[in-house]
């Protein structure tokens, strides 16, 4: 990982993936956020994409903190982990985690205001993902121009 953009970006969405996992799972930050974030989390259970296919009704409670674990363990790995495939499957999670939350709010009927903060962090990591591929990309293209010059 040898962009600054990559770095900076890593640790930072991991810091606040970190803080609002937190949030969703315990009071321990905010006693009045963690309680307004179970009466919303009420709301999106019911919108629950699989509970219109198969008939899977998920409880708001299991379902906050699920989403708050996969925050809390992706952060943990955004921030913590130095191994960059385990980076990259904590963003992909997250991705598909911020896509699920968009349609959750679609879904809810939720003001664009609500939807917001999550298109801005999918939009994010989706930066993330791309500045990533692109060095990785990179970095084969000087591996192999590397073994083509020993080859000559």
């Amino acid at each position: 990982m040898g962009s600054i953009a990559l770095k900076s970006l890593s640790v930072l969405l991991g810091i606040f993936f970190l803080f609002v996992g937190i949030l969703k799972i315990s009071p321990v930050i905010s006693k009045e956020l963690h309680k307004d974030l179970r009466k919303d989390y009420v709301k999106y259970a019911k919108v629950f994409p699989l509970s219109k296919i198969i008939d899977f009704k998920i409880p708001a409670k299991w379902y906050r903190r699920a989403i708050g674990g996969i925050e809390v363990l992706s952060g943990i790995c955004l921030t913590f982990v130095p191994i960059r495939n385990i980076k990259q499957g904590a963003n992909i999670i997250l991705l598909v985690s911020h896509l699920l939350a968009i349609y959750t709010h679609y879904a809810a009927k939720d003001k664009f205001e609500r939807m917001a903060p999550s298109l801005v962090f999918l939009f994010m990591l989706a930066g993330r993902l791309v500045i990533d591929y692109q060095l990785r990309r990179k970095e084969l293209a000087e591996i192999a121009e590397t073994k083509a010059q020993k080859q000559d």
